[in-house]
């Protein structure tokens, strides 16, 4: 660096003195006052990027670092989105095969249910035909019991108007002596077994 500040030091001078010189003619001066101009500017620009380099070189490394580091992340939040998006399609893709069992599944449990519901239904049916026949053939029962009790009660008291009817006084008095003999023969039958 510290050439370069020599170098640029002695041609700055020599350039001074070069137009301080004498007049050869004004266009050649002219001239060389262009050319040391020229050649003053090159050598500042030339100062400048040599003293400006390393700062710019950090700047656009510095910068290239991070435009790199975005477009990593970029990239990583892209494939990230680009997972989410596979698994939301494969969720939405399952959603409707889910959807179909899960009516089949309703279907099944529907047509089950309903095969129980009947299934109770005739048991309940065919408990409740067992009972009216069972109460049904009580109630016979019952109807024939107290047919027939009064039919004996009917029986009786037709007899007995009969009997009174048609028996008189002296068949009355021949009953009576008939059971008592039999009565005294079963009495002494029984005395004789003892």
């Amino acid at each position: 660096m510290s050439r370069l500040l020599a170098a640029t030091l002695t041609l700055i001078v020599s350039s001074a003195a070069t137009a301080s010189g004498g007049g050869e003619g004004e266009t050649s001066n002219e001239l060389v006052t262009h050319f040391w101009q020229g050649l003053n500017l090159i050598l500042l620009f030339g100062v400048l990027v040599y003293l400006g380099r390393r700062p710019i070189q950090d700047f656009f490394a510095e910068r290239r670092n991070e435009v790199k580091s975005e477009l990593d992340s970029a990239a990583s939040v892209l494939s990230d989105a680009e997972g989410r998006l596979a698994e939301w399609q494969a969720r939405a893709d399952r959603l409707d095969a889910e959807v179909a069992e899960i009516k089949e599944m309703a279907r099944q449990r529907a047509n089950t249910e309903s095969e129980h519901i009947v299934a109770d239904a005739e048991a309940s049916a065919e408990r409740i035909r067992n009972d009216a026949h069972s109460a049904i053939d009580r109630e016979v029962a019952r109807a024939r019991d107290a047919l027939r009790a009064e039919a004996g009660e009917l029986a009786t008291k037709l007899a007995s108007d009969l009997l009174r009817s048609n028996v008189n006084d002296a068949d009355q008095q021949k009953l009576v002596d008939e059971f008592v003999a039999r009565i005294e023969s079963s009495g002494a039958a029984s005395g004789r077994a003892n």
